[in-house]
């Protein structure tokens, strides 16, 4: 066997990790914006899978599935918190989460959903996030938020809780 071929089965066995990255939109009232997906019960951030097989980096593909999802094609802020999700059924995940910004009301008013994938949209006061959010992305949600009001850098998260 040549050195190539140990490196591609050395490859092919390591484990498999999911990605996604989304984007943290707020409005001037501070409330943060979601999406209702139609292929699964809940609420959600607008973002979704980083396409790595087109080379795609996680701020490319949050702001690609943004685009996508609720049509504002906006140049995402900072990197608020990664996430490891530890998989139920299925590979961990990373999930990367960005700085949407605030969105004044004519960017709320272009608001465009993709038919396809969301049934609906709203913004929701800090306090009601875990209502919608159940679980580590509203625990990252919380996160992120914090890291805002904090003015520090990002966030590490395991299953949304802080690990430094």
């Amino acid at each position: 066997m040549t050195t190539t071929q140990d490196f591609a089965t050395y490859i092919a066995g390591l484990p498999r990790v999911l990605a996604g990255a989304a984007a943290l939109f707020r409005d001037t009232a501070g409330r943060v914006l979601l999406v209702e997906p139609n292929y699964r019960e809940g609420w959600a951030l607008p973002g979704g899978t980083i396409e790595s097989d087109d080379g795609e980096t996680p701020r490319q593909g949050a702001r690609r599935e943004t685009a996508e999802e609720i049509g504002l094609d906006r140049e995402l802020g900072r990197l608020l918190a990664v996430d490891w999700v530890h998989g139920a059924g299925r590979p961990p995940l990373v999930a990367y989460l960005y700085d949407g910004g605030v969105l004044p009301d004519d960017a709320l008013e272009a608001i465009r959903l993709q038919e396809e994938e969301l049934l609906s949209w709203r913004l929701v006061p800090r306090e009601e996030l875990p209502a919608y959010l159940p679980g580590s992305l509203g625990r990252r949600v919380l996160a992120a938020l914090d890291v805002l009001t904090e003015g520090s850098g990002t966030a590490e998260l395991e299953n949304g809780h802080r690990v430094a």
